[in-house]
Formats: C-alpha cells, sequence, structure tokens
C-alpha cells in the first residue's frame, strides 16, 4: 500500500487515532472540502491550518454529497482520487470522508482541537461550528490566497473547450497521437 494511501482512513478508525494523538497532548486540526482541482490556493490554505497544530486531518465530500451540493456535472475527480492527492501532500496527515450536506457527524466523532475553513466563510452560520465548540474545539478562519478558486478554473476550462471546438490540430501533432 502506498503512503498516501494509507493515510486515508474511515472516519471510527480516524477517531480512534486521533483521541490518542489528543491524549498525548497533540493538538488535531480539521478542515473539510470538495479538493475537486487543486490548486495554489488550497496548498497555501491547507499548509497554513497544518501549522496550526500537529496533525491536518482533511474530511473530504464523497462524491454524492458534491452532486448535491453543487450539481450533476460535479466532481470532475472521483472522491479516491480527489483523497490520494490530498494525502500525498506533506501538510496533510489523514484524509476521511462525509457523504452528509455537512460534517458535522464526523466532526462529532473526530471532536478537533481546531477545525479551520476559508475566509470566505462566517464561523457564527457555519453548522460545524456548534459541535465543535461543544467539544471543547476551537473554529478559525484562515485568508484566502487571492486569484484562486476552483470556480475560476471550471470557467477557464470551459473556455478552453469552446475555443479549441473549431480548432485544427497540426498534421503532425495528429499523426504522432493514438486515437482514444
Amino acid at each position: 500500500m502506498s503512503d498516501a494511501k494509507s493515510r486515508i482512513k474511515p472516519v471510527d478508525k480516524l477517531a480512534a487515532l486521533i483521541a490518542a494523538e489528543k491524549k498525548a497532548g497533540k493538538k488535531v486540526v480539521t478542515t473539510n472540502g470538495v479538493y475537486d482541482f487543486l490548486h495554489a490556493g488550497h496548498l497555501h490554505y491547507l499548509e497554513e491550518a497544518r501549522a496550526l497544530g500537529d496533525l491536518l486531518v482533511v474530511i473530504l465530500n464523497t462524491d454524492a454529497s458534491v452532486k448535491r451540493i453543487k450539481g450533476p456535472s460535479r466532481p470532475v475527480n472521483s472522491e479516491q482520487d480527489r483523497a490520494r492527492i490530498l494525502a500525498a501532500l506533506r501538510c496533510v496527515d489523514y484524509v476521511t470522508f462525509f457523504d452528509e450536506s455537512d460534517p458535522r457527524v464526523v466532526l462529532s466523532k473526530l471532536r478537533p482541537s481546531i477545525h479551520v475553513k476559508g475566509g470566505d466563510y462566517d464561523p457564527e452560520h457555519m453548522p460545524e461550528t456548534i459541535i465543535v465548540r461543544k467539544h471543547g474545539g476551537e473554529v478559525r478562519i484562515l485568508t484566502l490566497k487571492e486569484g484562486y478558486s476552483n470556480t475560476r478554473q471550471y470557467e477557464k476550462i470551459r473556455a478552453a473547450a469552446e475555443a479549441e471546438a473549431g480548432f485544427e490540430r497540426p498534421e503532425w501533432l495528429r499523426q504522432a497521437q493514438k486515437p482514444k
């Protein structure tokens, strides 16, 4: 099993690991999201989150959860692919999943020291805030890196696809590429 794959855990196994780490005095940080296309803004955010504690756990929306929240064409990348990419990052210690519309059920099991979200969220209106605080944790909002968003990436991809629709590839490239 690759190192990244071994860091993807079911929530119940992860809850036991986290309880032991917290008992040993470690500070556990969680965050949640879709992470369909990872960009430099995500990396900045995840590194900042990791710096707040000893372990960083990313709670990832399942594919079904993403479809309910974002629409039938999302996610582009499967939950297993998204999880493996996140788990391969040095700043991420563990990845787990949630299938609900928000991560409250998972957070009630993990009981993080700190739960973080990006600067476009208001902690007083986030459903997870009540759960995290109930278990003695705190919620922090991190600044977003300007100019980065998945919405912007989707728009660029759509524009590129439309621009390429009538584009004729050079003959040498058509001959060099194998048919799909």
